[in-house]
């Protein structure tokens, strides 16, 4: 651990800021490369005489902030980990670094299910870093869970985080696609939840730099029309949900009209579109008969 007076931090912090980037960026790279949380900055900074200590040295924070700055790096690859809702969780970039707005998922749940103590069943198709997953089994510790990847390198980094992030044991992780490793689980689930790949591929094409040459293709590409996973998604359902079981879509910011007609076509009931938000109907809600 090295010492470092406060002023010093807080002047480095203001040069880095004056290259490029944002405050969040910075701020996760100094806590979790750095060692130095942004409460911690904030309170010591009251009082700049002080000091505090980093895990590593400037020129090695600067050096990586640099990455980030010049090739478009996500700061979250470069760091190895984000934060989610409360939860602190490993990524690499073999997966898709969860979104702010997929936090809704997690909000959707609450609202559907409340804060029953029933125990109940649900399945994450797709789960990446294990985010809605983890923070689902959490908030539930009586729910039995499933979160299932294509990539069992992936499902790797979504256990350690499991592990991390948890003593609890609600929560199995099974390698296939989609609903494959779920057929010991057919009419069984009261939920099913998915983030799949929904971008188009005209629009994957023109993604932003810092998205196409970093993050997984597998977990961004949705087809030529981006609803290919979706549609198998949903027209496979009704043979795993339970009779009134829900299923959870998030969608790109134009699909929710064909993600709606799709559920309706497959013989959903109480479907509703819920906005993300920026106010774009983000996410497909429909219960099973």
């Amino acid at each position: 651990m090295l010492s470092i007076s406060v002023k010093e931090i807080l002047f480095w912090k203001k040069t880095q800021l004056s290259k490029g980037g944002d405050h969040e960026s910075l701020a996760l790279l100094l806590d979790s490369v750095g060692g130095i949380s942004t409460s911690d900055l904030n309170s010591l900074s009251i009082n700049p005489e002080g000091s505090l200590y980093l895990k590593h040295d400037l020129d090695h924070l600067e050096s990586i902030w640099e990455d980030h700055l010049l090739n478009s790096s996500p700061i979250q690859y470069l760091c190895g980990i984000t934060f989610w809702r409360d939860l602190k969780l490993k990524v690499t970039n073999k997966v898709l670094i969860p979104r702010s707005e997929t936090e809704l998922i997690v909000d959707i749940v609450f609202k559907i299910f409340g804060k029953t103590s029933q125990k109940l069943c649900f399945a994450e198709l797709g789960t990446g870093s294990g985010a809605i997953s983890i923070a689902l089994a959490l908030a539930y510790p009586l729910w039995d869970g499933i979160a299932t990847d294509i990539d069992q390198d992936v499902l790797g980094i979504a256990t350690e985080n499991y592990i991390n992030s948890s003593k609890q044991s609600n929560l199995r992780f099974y390698c296939g696609h989609w609903w494959s490793p779920l057929e010991s689980f057919k009419g069984k689930l009261d939920l099913a939840i998915s983030n799949p790949p929904y971008i188009p591929k005209d629009t994957y094409e023109k993604l932003p730099k810092e998205v196409k040459n970093f993050e997984p293709k597998i977990a961004l590409l949705g087809g030529e029309d981006g609803l290919k996973h979706i549609r198998e998604i949903i027209q496979k359902a009704p043979l795993f949900l339970k009779e009134n079981g829900w299923l959870i879509i998030e969608n790109h910011f134009d699909q929710s009209e064909k993600v709606k007609q799709l559920l309706i076509k497959n013989k959903f009931t109480s479907i509703e579109i819920v906005n993300d938000l920026s106010g774009i109907g983000r996410f497909a809600i429909g219960r099973y008969k």
